[in-house]
């Protein structure tokens, strides 16, 4: 991964938004309109969201703005009429704007459908501040490689993995003996097994401390999210998974730790306000304001934690396991993920079976070796199906 900074421009930096109208790409416009004259906006995408996505390109003047839903392109197109920015809809158009010469990229497609768009902007050699962990789970070794041929630099946006990143000692990893990944918990975090059992969508998706959208809400009061930063943080930061902890951290204050080896901890603090990530990696190598509230430890008073119960939140081991089986597993479990948390979400499956429908789906599918973007879309599909079966029985 490229981290060499650069001097200054004076010139806009001209940047794309993959994902706009998610919670991600909302809080990447609000950074964006605070600053206009230091940005020149190339392109904006969304999925469904034709309203939000309308009025934002109204808003920042993109070049182009396109609708991930092929159906969707004439209620865009009529938006936007009179407005000179060029519409564009479907899968394909989404990968033609991430590779529309930019120098910030920002990936916040969720899901596997963010896959090769990330790719594309990764190959123009950008700068692709990622907020698709899907990228990393299901392809870490297809995408690290691509970011090593194209100059790339990959900029982590997860609260976690960008804590790690400012605080981590590229120039000297033999010093590092492990990084700590920090969880909020969830908000079933107190819960015993029997009152998991019945809780609602409207409880999963209410996230303590954060301001996320439903699915990664979700994966939140599973722990599946932190699994999953498990194996990007792999990938990221080039470590073997027995170098990697997660610790629960109710306050959310401490983002994540880098432990040295003489016994030095690093650790990047601040609000829970995902301006403020993005905000490092949209200033990136310098630093911009944000209108984030300034932490006040006096305030705070006290910072706990604790280590995650593996009965109650099994996700986390789950994932180590997937990452250390390879071959695609990683690929699997995402995929099955999705799927049961869609499943759970519609009210046709328990809280407690999306991890178990993810097990049993991993348990099902043949391993197989990764060596190109059609392979992690044929472990992807045959993984969907697969979970998809075992919610219908």
């Amino acid at each position: 991964m490229a981290v060499t900074a650069n001097e200054p421009s004076t010139a806009p930096r001209r940047v794309t938004v993959l994902g706009s109208t998610g919670s991600v790409g909302c809080s990447t416009i609000d950074l964006l309109e605070r600053q206009p004259e230091a940005y020149d906006v190339e392109a904006l995408t969304a999925h469904r969201n034709v309203d939000l996505l309308a009025e934002q390109a109204r808003r920042l003047r993109p070049r182009v703005a396109v609708i991930g839903d092929p159906e969707r392109y004439g209620d865009l197109k009529s938006a936007l009429d009179g407005s000179g920015i060029d519409v564009a809809a479907g899968a394909d158009a989404l990968v033609e704007a991430a590779e529309r010469p930019t120098d910030w990229v920002m990936a916040a497609i969720v899901g596997a459908a963010g896959l090769s768009p990330t790719l594309a902007a990764v190959r123009q050699g950008a700068i692709v501040a990622l907020a698709n962990k899907e990228s990393l789970v299901c392809a870490g070794a297809l995408m690290m490689a691509e970011v090593g041929n194209s100059g790339a630099t990959l900029l982590p946006v997860d609260s976690e993995h960008n804590a790690i990143f400012q605080v981590f000692d590229f120039d000297r990893r033999e010093a590092i003996d492990r990084i700590i990944l920090t969880a909020s918990g969830g908000p079933f975090r107190e819960f015993d097994l029997d009152s998991m059992v019945g809780v609602s969508v409207e409880q999963a998706v209410a996230h303590p401390n954060w301001d996320m959208g439903a699915k990664i809400s979700v994966d939140s009061a599973t722990l599946m999210n932190k699994g999953l930063e498990l194996i990007e943080a792999h990938y990221l930061f080039n470590l073997p998974p027995e170098q990697i902890e997660v610790i629960i951290h109710p306050q959310s204050v401490i983002h994540s730790l880098v432990a040295y080896v003489d016994g030095s901890m690093l650790a990047q603090l601040g609000s829970p306000d995902m301006r403020i990530p993005i905000a490092y990696t949209l200033g990136w190598p310098h630093r911009i304001a944000t209108p984030a509230a300034p932490l006040d430890l006096a305030e705070i008073a006290r910072l706990t934690f604790e280590i995650p119960d593996d009965k109650r939140f099994p996700a986390i081991n789950l994932c180590r396991q997937a990452l250390k089986a390879g071959d695609g597993a990683p690929t699997i479990l995402s995929a099955a993920n999705e799927i049961a948390v869609q499943a759970f979400m519609a009210g046709r499956i328990g809280f407690l079976d999306i991890v178990r429908i993810v097990e049993r789906t991993l348990e099902k599918v043949p391993l197989r070796e990764i060596c190109s973007l059609n392979d992690v879309y044929a472990i992807d599909s045959a993984a969907r199906e697969v979970a998809a079966a075992l919610i219908d029985n």
